[in-house]
């Protein structure tokens, strides 16, 4: 087995071991270089609560890792959360959208995320925010590097049906 393979199987098992003692396990990953935008996401949230998984990008992997673990606290506890509804609680101050991902564009995201389910079908919705001056990723207001830096996975527009 390559140090590849042994690398992949440590990590897949420490997935499942969460899993099994959290409900979940969430994967930062970020660019070395600083070209693309951090990223955070969940693994087992589905297989454990029945909700969607999640994945939260551009914030720092620290605060990314907070707000999926806040996300699984309040499925696990029952809340449901409507689409293109404002939802407070997850960044001090901000309102946060919870909106389902379109399986294609969230794929590129979530290879382990994938490779634990394998066949099984999952969801995942995203987890967007909006600037320190409230504006969210559609709306003129916001920067193009924040637009950038938090690509939209699911509808364009959440405010519109």
């Amino acid at each position: 087995m390559s140090d590849r393979e042994e690398k992949r199987k440590a990590s897949d098992a420490r997935i499942v071991a969460d899993i099994a003692k959290y409900g979940c396990h969430v994967i930062g990953v970020f660019d070395p270089e600083g070209e693309l935008p951090t990223f955070n996401y969940s693994i087992g949230i589905q297989e454990t609560t029945g909700a969607p998984e999640a994945i939260v990008i551009g914030l720092d992997p620290k605060l990314g890792h907070s707000v999926i673990n806040t996300y699984h606290r309040r499925v696990r506890d029952g809340e449901v959360f409507a689409r293109g509804t404002p939802v407070e609680g997850f960044l001090q101050g901000f309102p946060v959208l919870i909106e389902p991902a379109k399986k294609v564009l969230v794929a590129e995201y979530s290879f382990a995320c994938a490779r634990h389910y394998g066949r099984k079908p999952f969801r995942t919705v995203q987890i967007v925010y909006p600037t320190t001056r409230g504006a969210w990723p559609w709306e003129a207001e916001a920067s193009d590097s924040f637009r950038k830096g938090q690509p939209m996975l699911g509808r364009k527009r959440p405010d519109r049906p």
